[in-house]
Parts: structure tokens; sequence; C-alpha cells
């Protein structure tokens, strides 16, 4: 692997426009990536960088399987449609794992390992020299076992090695016009389902149709969090007064308990990210 110039390195004190001068010449230096798209803040406006620098020499590839919604799939395929990236997708299987079917603390190590596998044998065969992930500056400072697979099979983290940070790629995203600028983190289905309790495309389901009812009610930011027969919903402090409305708890009685969960509770501290992890510490 090629080492990063030392130009790039001195970036503690940069502004976010020169650690992006940096992940551009950084780009040009790979002569040709693979990037891990998902369609999300960070990977979308990387995969827009390694597309202005280096054109149809940066493939931008999304692995698909039941834990990657629907509307994660069209939000991800409209984006590179509208500005031109070189686009592709991929099946990936981490539910044919035990080990991840099992839902460790550590599920996202055996669900990055499936797709970082399946992207580096892409790379290889079409003789690309680097594959890239989102991660962002502040991703090293939180619980990430999917980060391992990443070093374990020689995925490059650009925007870590010039140090931009989840804010600093929002301002940037917005200044290139990214719709994604202010999207609310959108990690996988399986992220919803607490540690422990299998997951199944049963229970995926029922979180994407869970999630779907939020969104049709006019929420933007939540989580719906499955623990096994008990459903708990996650909506944004700044959302919670409709939340809290005797109407909408009506709603969210009823329509959850369609989708067969015995009881629905509503998280009182509101939506935040990494949720799950609260049991770990």
């Amino acid at each position: 692997m090629t080492k990063l110039n030392k130009s790039f390195t001195q970036t503690t004190e940069l502004t976010a426009e020169e650690k992006e001068l940096n992940l551009r010449g950084l780009m040009r230096e790979t002569e040709s990536v693979l990037v891990a798209y998902s369609g999300g803040v960070d990977s979308a406006y990387l995969a827009l960088i390694a597309t202005q620098e280096l054109g149809k020499k940066a493939v931008c590839v999304t692995g698909l399987s039941p834990s990657v919604s629907q509307i994660q799939r069209a939000e991800a395929e409209n984006i590179a449609k509208n500005f031109k990236f070189n686009y592709q997708t991929i099946e990936t299987q981490e539910l044919d794992n035990p080990n991840y079917q099992a839902n460790p603390t550590n599920r996202c190590f055996h669900c990055k390992t499936e797709l970082y596998g399946k992207l580096k044998t892409f790379a290889a065969n079409r003789k690309i020299k680097f594959v890239l992930d989102g991660s962002n500056a502040d991703d090293v400072k939180d619980y990430r076992p999917g980060r391992q697979a990443a070093i374990d099979k020689g995925v490059r983290s650009p925007l870590v090695e010039v140090n931009l940070t989840k804010n600093e790629i929002r301002q940037l995203s917005k200044k290139l016009g990214l719709p994604t600028w202010d999207k609310p983190a959108s990690p996988c289905l399986s992220s919803r389902i607490a540690y422990g309790v299998p997951v199944t495309i049963e229970r995926l389901s029922k979180v994407e149709r869970g999630e779907e009812i939020l969104r049709s009610l006019g929420f933007r930011e939540f989580r719906v969090r499955v623990h096994d027969e008990l459903v708990r919903l996650e909506i944004a402090q700044t959302e919670m007064s409709l939340a809290l409305s005797l109407e909408i708890m009506e709603i969210f009685a009823k329509k959850f308990k369609q989708l067969g969960f015995r009881y629905v509770t509503l998280d009182l501290n509101g939506y935040r990210s990494g949720a799950m992890n609260e049991v770990l510490t």
C-alpha cells in the first residue's frame, strides 16, 4: 500500500477546505479506487471527491443485503445517478454467517468482513489499486468493530487520513450541493436489533416497516429498536412534542402491534446515535 504523502499528515490545524484539498491530492495519488458507497453522508462525499478527481477510475459500489433498506438503496442510486458516479452494486451474504446472525457486540465486524472481502475481490478482478471506506476522524473515537475488518482487509480510510470530522464533511458536502449534507445517520437495519437478539429477515422487515411508519407520520430523526417482543421508539428531542401527543401515541400502539410486537414503548431520552452500545459501558 502506498504510504500517505507527508504533506497530507499535518492536518490538525487545517481548515475543512484545506483538508479537502489534501483529500483531492490523495485521490490523485491513488490513481484508481473502489469506494464502499452506502449513500450516507461520509461515503457520498468521498465518492464525489473521488469521482471529480479520477473520473471513471473511481468505482462506487454498494453492497446489498436484507439489512439495507429499500429507501437507503433508492437514495444511494439517485445520488449516484445525479452526480454521475461510476456506480455498481454487489450482493453480500452476511446473513448466512451464524456469527452475524447471533448478533454479538462485534456484529459489524462480521458484516464488514463479508463486504470488504467481496469488494477486494471486485477490485482485484478489475485491477483497481485501493478499496476505500467512508470512516471519518470522529469514528476512530467510537466503538466501531467494523474498523478492525477494514484493517484486516487492507481497506483505506481517506477521511481519517486527512482528519476530516463529520461536521466538516457536512459543511463541505453542502458547498458541493450534495443532498446528504444534513442527512441523519443511517446505519444498516441490523443495528436496530438489540445485541443477543438474533438477526432474522423477519426482524429486519419489522424494523424497515416500522421506520416507514414513523417517516409517514412526519418524523425525521428516529430509530426503531427491537428488543425481541418489545419495540423501543427513539425520536429526536426536537420532535418529541409530536410523539407525545395522545393521537400519535395511539397510532404507535396500533401500528406496531400490527407488526407483531407485544409491547410498544417510547424512549424518553430520545434519539441518540449508537444507543445500543450503551449496554457496553
